[in-house]
C-alpha cells in the first residue's frame, strides 16, 4: 500500500492483521520493513502498519541524498499518521526506528497514545561504546566473529559506494546482532537477502549522526506511556541504552529480555509478543 508525502514522494507500507492500528517503524537506517516479518505475531491483536522508510521497499528516495536526517523521517511518519486518519496512534520503533519514534513522540506528543521503543538508544556516547565493545568481545570465540567485526568496521567507516556493496557487508556483520547465531538465525537472514539496503541513508547516518546525536534533552517532552524493551545480549542497544531512555521518559517501563540480542522479536518472539501486547492493551496501566 502507498500514500503521497507532503513533498510529493511516494511512500509504501505493509498492512497485516486486524484490531487497533499499530504503526511500526523499522531500523537501519536503510532497511525496509521486510525484516519485521510478522513481528512476533502481533498481527493477531493489532493491525500492523509497517512503514517502508524513504528510499526502501518501494518508497521513493528523496531528491537530495542528504535528506535522511532524523527530522526527515519524523516528517514522513507524521504524513503517514495523516494518511491513516489517526488522531493519536500506537507507535513502535525498532533500532533506528526507535530513534525516529522518540523524536516523533517528543515533537508531536499529543499524537502518540502509547509508545514502544525496541532495541534502541537515545545517544551513542562513551558508555555505549564500551558496552558495544564488551558485547563484541563476548562473541570473539565464534567462528564467524572475526569476519563479522571486520564487516561492522567497514560499514561504520563507510567503505562502500553502492547498495549492493553495503548489502554484502551488512549480511557479514549481522551474526553479531543475535545472542546466539545458529541455523535458525541463518535461515532468518536468508529470507532477507533479496532486500536492497539504501546505502545513502546508512552512510549519512554513520558519517554525520551516529556519534553526535543526543535525544536526552527531548525525552521529557514525551508524554505517552512508554515501553522500553531490549535484549540482555544486544551488543549495540542493550540494557545501558534502555536505562538511559527510561531515565528521561517519565514513567517509562523497562523490560530486559533474557537470552536475546538486537533481533529480540525473532530470538524471543513469545516474550516480545506478550510484553508488547500486554503494554498496548487498553486495560494496561501506564
Amino acid at each position: 500500500m502507498s500514500f503521497t508525502a507532503a513533498d510529493g514522494r511516494r511512500l509504501t507500507y505493509r498492512k497485516l492483521g486486524h484490531g487497533p492500528v499499530l504503526v511500526c517503524h523499522p531500523g537501519g537506517p536503510g532497511f525496509s520493513s521486510t525484516y519485521f516479518g510478522d513481528l512476533a505475531a502481533l498481527w493477531e491483536q493489532y493491525t500492523l502498519i509497517m512503514l517502508n522508510p524513504r528510499g526502501t521497499g518501494g518508497s521513493d528516495r528523496p531528491r537530495d541524498s542528504s535528506q535522511y536526517q532524523v527530522d526527515d523521517y519524523v516528517a514522513d511518519l507524521e504524513d503517514l499518521r495523516g494518511h491513516l486518519g489517526l488522531e493519536r496512534m500506537l507507535l513502535l520503533g525498532h533500532s533506528h526506528g526507535g530513534i525516529v519514534a522518540q523524536a516523533y513522540a517528543a515533537t508531536h506528543p499529543s499524537r502518540v497514545r502509547r509508545l514502544v521503543l525496541a532495541s534502541t538508544l537515545c545517544r551513542f556516547g562513551p558508555e555505549q561504546e564500551s558496552a558495544m565493545r564488551a558485547g563484541m568481545d563476548r562473541r570473539t570465540g565464534q567462528p564467524w566473529a572475526a569476519d563479522a567485526i571486520e564487516a561492522l568496521e567497514e560499514e561504520q567507516a563507510g567503505r562502500f559506494t553502492t547498495d549492493e556493496e553495503l548489502s554484502g557487508i551488512v549480511f557479514r556483520e549481522l551474526p553479531l546482532y543475535f545472542a546466539h547465531y545458529g541455523p535458525a538465525e541463518a535461515g532468518y537472514l536468508d529470507t532477507l537477502k533479496t532486500e536492497t539496503i539504501n546505502s545513502d541513508a546508512l552512510k549519512l547516518f554513520n558519517a554525520e549522526i551516529f556519534n553526535t546525536f543526543d535525544l536526552r534533552g527531548n525525552l521529557a517532552s514525551i508524554t505517552a506511556p512508554t515501553l522500553v524493551i531490549t535484549g540482555d545480549e544486544d551488543f549495540i542497544c542493550g540494557p545501558i541504552c534502555a536505562e538511559e531512555i527510561c531515565g528521561g521518559v517519565k514513567g517509562a517501563r523497562m523490560v530486559i529480555v533474557g537470552d536475546a540480542g538486537h533481533m529480540l522479536f525473532v530470538e524471543q518472539p513469545q516474550v516480545f509478543h506478550d510484553e508488547v501486547a500486554d503494554f498496548l492493551a487498553p486495560s494496561s496501566s501506564p
